[in-house]
């Protein structure tokens, strides 16, 4: 490998470690706050992905200007979820929550290959194989977007939980929940929020993937593998240690599908994964309480 294809894959790896980092902010906020493992969290990036297929069947939208349609109404579902039935197993056994959440996975699924069937679903625009050069790096124009996109959501979410007074709220919660009582904070009121959020965040990132995947119901699945695996390896709850994550996976995964091809990918990804939690289980960024 020279020096170009080398700096050509690192470019490759973020721009899909971007989208892992998106997801698994999502994640790792929802955990962080409530301390849950939403094993329906890949089901909301299918479901941005689906809708960002119909505004542009239905409206002819640009699939990148359905990112705020996408949000609000994944940010809606999601908190309506949580509302409805993930607040009745907040304090029960975790394995009540798993399998709540294995449900509605389930159950998202099927309603949307109800709809939609199971055929695949494509979006074709007219720059999806344009690409532009720098020097010696090739930049493709839907993966560049998609790139940049997913960086300002995820700056425009730190500084929504740094410089807000809900923001703090949530914090707040994360670090503490009777803390957060004893300061007059409606927690369950937070826990619906940013379980919306968390949502409407991995949304964004299925939004961002329409010009470049093929929708299937189960396409949500193996970025929510994936973003598993960057959340352990950013720290369980921690909002920069899962971008970061998210990048690192990438990056990896560019190598390893240089080296040994595509389907090696997760492979690699899973491999990461048993390192990480054989010599440093607490994760890149340690034991920190809260967001």
């Amino acid at each position: 490998m020279n020096f170009e294809i080398f700096m050509q894959t690192i470019v490759n790896g973020l721009f899909t470690g971007s989208i892992y980092a998106l997801v698994a902010i999502g994640l790792t906020l929802i955990y962080g706050v409530m301390i849950i493992l939403n094993f329906a969290h890949g089901e909301f990036l299918m479901l941005g992905m689906y809708v960002s297929y119909w505004a542009f069947t239905l409206l002819g939208l640009d699939p990148y200007l359905t990112i705020p349609i996408s949000a609000v109404l994944i940010f809606g579902l999601g908190a309506l979820i949580q509302w409805g039935l993930v607040q009745r197993v907040l304090d029960s056994h975790p394995l009540n929550q798993i399998i709540l959440l294995l449900g509605v996975s389930t159950l998202i699924m099927g309603l949307v290959q109800f709809f939609w069937t199971a055929e695949p679903k494509s979006i074709h625009v007219p720059y999806e194989t344009e690409v532009f050069v720098i020097g010696f790096l090739r930049f493709s124009i839907p993966r560049t977007v998609a790139f940049f996109a997913a960086m300002v959501s995820s700056l425009l979410l730190y500084l929504f939980l740094r410089y807000t007074r809900t923001g703090a709220a949530i914090r707040a919660v994360s670090q503490s929940r009777a803390g957060a009582l004893l300061m007059g904070i409606d927690v369950k009121k937070i826990y619906m929020l940013t379980f919306g959020i968390g949502a409407a965040v991995t949304a964004v990132g299925g939004t961002l993937l329409t010009p470049n995947f093929r929708m299937i119901p189960t396409v949500g699945q193996p970025f929510a593998v994936t973003a598993f695996v960057v959340v352990v390896l950013g720290t369980m709850g921690n909002f920069i240690g899962a971008f970061l994550g998210g990048l690192i996976i990438g990056v990896v995964e560019a190598f390893a599908g240089f080296y040994f091809g595509g389907d090696v990918k997760i492979i690699a990804s899973m491999l990461v994964f048993i390192l990480i939690l054989l010599f440093k289980p607490a994760g890149l960024f340690g034991k920190k309480k809260g967001i």
